[in-house]
């Protein structure tokens, strides 16, 4: 049985100030929930806070991002060492904006993940199509280009410490949401090319997280699905109601 995981990824939002104050009202809402791991993803300068912040709870905190190499002259960049340094546990990575606004590629994020994974850090690695690829019917391909660039060339120990997340990128911060039925049936295919390139074992214990427009109101038809594993939460992890509620589903 894979155990269902709920990130929170934060984006640019939230100060310091803002991060405690966020602890302080989530923690106790979330106090007896033991049937997911909880992983929240806040901005690098609150990662310090957020550590502290909950430390003797079960909440993992991961950054948004890292560099591929171990150090060097690349202003405004953050390695994994630091990552790990402040504390967290985690990093997500070729997240849809990282790859649209900054041009990443699956060939960086194959780069980064390998990184990540030598620092003991666990990726969270985001995959997906846009609008026009869905309308092309083009969502299978590009998942496959995806996969195959960013963690096809991973060997079974290290794909075995991945986390990935289908994130339609048509889905995010615009309201619409891939039906539960649409998200499965990707995650499906996530999963049959695991089987392909690593073994049918890895694939049933990939864990898959969908991240689209994830609401209070959504989360319960998403995780009725048998292969959806969890949640990557945007805009709606910013409130700490509005994501207890999602973790509690």
């Amino acid at each position: 049985m894979r155990r269902p995981v709920i990130a929170g990824n934060w984006k640019m939002y939230k100060t310091r100030a803002e991060t405690r104050a966020f602890f302080e009202a989530f923690i106790p809402l979330i106090a007896a929930s033991n049937d997911c791991d909880i992983v929240i993803a806040p901005p690098f300068t609150a990662l310090s806070v957020a550590v502290e912040a909950a430390q003797g709870t079960a909440i993992e905190i991961a950054a948004q991002n890292l560099h591929g190499l171990p150090e060097g002259a690349f202003t405004g960049e953050i390695s994994a060492r630091m990552i790990v340094e402040c504390g967290c546990g985690g990093v997500i990575l070729g997240h849809s904006e990282r790859r649209k606004f900054f041009g990443e590629t699956d060939q960086l994020v194959h780069s980064k993940t390998k990184t990540a994974l030598e620092a003991g850090l666990l990726p969270i690695v985001c995959v997906g199509e846009t609008l026009n690829e869905r309308e092309g019917n083009l969502t299978e391909q590009v998942l496959k280009r995806q996969f195959d660039g960013a963690l096809g060339a991973l060997t079974p120990a290290e794909f075995s410490r991945i986390l990935v997340a289908y994130e339609p990128v048509w889905a995010i911060g615009t309201g619409r949401t891939a039906t539960p039925e649409m998200a499965a049936e990707a995650h499906r295919y996530l999963r049959d090319l695991a089987a392909a390139e690593f073994s049918p074992e890895e694939a049933s214990a990939l864990r898959i997280l969908y991240g689209g427009s994830v609401k209070p109101d959504n989360i319960d038809g998403l995780m009725a699905q048998d292969q959806i594993d969890g949640a990557l939460v945007g805009g709606a992890s910013l409130e700490a109601k509005s994501f207890a509620a999602i973790v509690n589903f």
